[in-house]
């Protein structure tokens, strides 16, 4: 990000991009706002190209400026909406969802809907304010495009404990993802620092110099022709961990638009490993994904799989599954099916 006023983003396209819209561009860029919440914006017009208007169609440039004219709204306020929640567990103290993809946790600046703290202050009487008035019962977060389990908290008190129970790292946190290439170690442990990115201050990076400890442990559960399925332990919580970690070890998570350098994942794109080109034929053939044509994940393969804690409460050990969402099953399912084929 190049420039930021008030009440306004700047962007300058400093690298030549092949044929990429600009709502998907803006989606890479912008990690807080929602993709239908850019949709919204540019058909609001409140999104330039040298100044001009334009539409989600249009194909950014090489120094292309945008401009994103973020809307003026109360600083603490938060709008109920009656967004549906895919509830895992509830009681009086807290409840564990099982976040959707494309769903911002909470209200940043120019952003005050369509997140999961619109959903809960009209699904929820009461929250906790802990971490004050935009981030009602939030004591962590997922990126955008990360689904699966969250904590979420309705007492105070609760929050306090459950806050002492993640800064102790004593909160089991389990993902899943789908990363290219087929990783030779069946298990390994990834101690890197995590720090701003120098060049984006967006993006994450690592950094020996300042950045803060991290460390990801993984195992493989299933290989497949040039990409494999892992598990991956969190010792550490920093932001995009996973995805940077698993970058830097040369395994991107698939259709990661930031550290991946690509924003979806298509039936070709599974085959381009797979050098027979009778199961190419096969596969199309086949239309192994429920749409061939069609991208299979067009959002990283990330999913938080379980969370486990002890409740502050009951003092009762608690360990919940969210269950995976429809376009990684389908990533998967594709992806064994391609592997049976060359058996």
């Amino acid at each position: 990000m190049d420039e930021e006023e008030s009440g306004q983003i700047q962007l300058v396209v400093k690298k030549k991009l092949s044929s990429k819209r600009i709502d998907k561009y803006l989606v890479s860029r912008l990690q807080d706002f929602s993709r239908s919440h850019i949709q919204r914006l540019i058909k609001e017009e409140a999104v330039k190209v040298n100044n001009v208007a334009i539409k989600s169609s249009y194909e950014i440039k090489l120094k292309d400026v945008i401009s994103v004219d973020l809307p003026t709204e109360s600083s603490d306020h938060i709008t109920p909406e009656d967004i549906p929640l895919n509830v895992i567990y509830e009681d009086e103290y807290l409840m564990v969802l099982n976040k959707s993809p494309d769903t911002v946790v909470h209200p940043a600046r120019g952003h005050a809907s369509g997140t999961l703290v619109n959903a809960l202050a009209f699904h929820c009487n009461n929250l906790s304010s802990f971490n004050g008035p935009l981030r009602p019962g939030i004591v962590h977060r997922l990126d955008r495009d990360t689904s699966g389990a969250i904590l979420v908290v309705k007492d105070e008190k609760v929050h306090k404990h459950l806050a002492l129970q993640f800064e102790n790292r004593e909160i089991n946190k389990e993902y899943l993802a789908v990363v290219k290439g087929e990783i030779e170690l069946d298990s390994d442990r990834i101690d890197l620092p995590i720090g701003k990115d120098k060049r984006d201050r967006k993006k994450m990076a690592i950094r020996h110099d300042n950045g803060k400890h991290a460390v990801s442990i993984f195992e493989v559960l299933e290989r497949f022709p040039g990409f494999t399925l892992v598990k991956v332990f969190l010792e550490t919580g920093r932001t995009h961990q996973i995805r940077i970690h698993m970058k830097t070890i040369g395994h991107p998570v698939v259709a990661d638009t930031a550290y991946g350098n690509s924003e979806a994942c298509y039936l070709e794109d599974l085959l381009e490993p797979v050098l027979n080109k009778d199961i190419h034929n096969l596969a199309k053939e086949a239309e192994l994904c429920n749409n061939a044509a069609g991208s299979i994940i067009e959002r990283q393969a990330l999913h938080a799989y379980k969370i486990g804690f002890i409740h502050p409460v009951t003092n009762e050990a608690l360990e919940f599954t969210a269950e995976i969402p429809e376009d990684m099953c389908n990533l998967i399912t594709t992806l064994r099916k391609i592997k049976a084929l060359l058996n």
